[in-house]
């Protein structure tokens, strides 16, 4: 349970990552993924890396520039411009649906103008799921320049959609429905220079 917890990743840049390890029993037809970064990185970083052996960018959740984020299905991506981080915390949420190939963006508790992406696609459910680095291969070929470096927490993956309300829950730490992923029951490992540390501010 890593609840008020958070994983420092302490170089910049780094080689360090951690492996999230979840129960995937089928492909996945919908998808959503919430997440926090703090960081002072203007490089291009990866926060979010879902690779199958067939596709390396199979869900990615990358931030080329400090004022937009990438999110991938299927190797395809659509781009969220945001306002220029202040030097603070940043929730993010990312959805995905096969039927409608609707892709929903919601930062800091507000939803962005939904996009289209890959629709009627299917994602693999054999994956190596990491945080920090961004998959080449599956489970490496990682480039250091694209290497997060800073605090991450709250990270959940559902095989749904959520709902707004619940995309606000996740904003405000509330309670959540049971994930693929859960911040409170996470099973991973560290791989490298990667801290667990008490989380210092809201």
């Amino acid at each position: 349970d890593l609840y008020r917890k958070v994983f420092i990743f302490r170089k910049d840049p780094s080689d360090a990552y951690v492996v999230l390890r979840a129960k995937l029993d089928q492909p996945l037809q919908n998808v959503t993924i919430c997440l926090r970064s703090y960081t002072d990185l203007t490089r291009p970083y990866s926060l979010f890396s879902y690779a199958t052996k067939a596709q390396d960018n199979e869900i990615l959740v990358f931030k080329p520039k400090p004022s937009e984020y990438r999110f991938y299905i299927g190797g395809k991506f659509v781009t969220f411009r945001v306002p220029e981080g202040r030097g603070d915390w940043e929730h993010i949420c990312a959805s995905w649906e096969s039927a409608t190939g609707i892709a929903e963006f919601w930062f800091n508790g507000k939803p962005w103008p939904r996009k289209g992406l890959q629709r009627g696609y299917t994602v693999g459910s054999e994956a190596a799921i990491l945080l920090g680095q961004e998959q080449d291969a599956f489970g490496g070929g990682f480039d250091v320049y694209n290497s997060f470096s800073g605090e991450l927490a709250d990270v959940y993956l559902w095989d749904t959609g959520l709902s707004p309300d619940k995309m606000r829950a996740a904003y405000q730490s509330l309670r959540l429905p049971p994930a693929i992923l859960a911040w409170k029951s996470l099973s991973y490992e560290v791989k490298g220079d990667v801290v667990v540390k008490p989380r210092l501010r809201e």
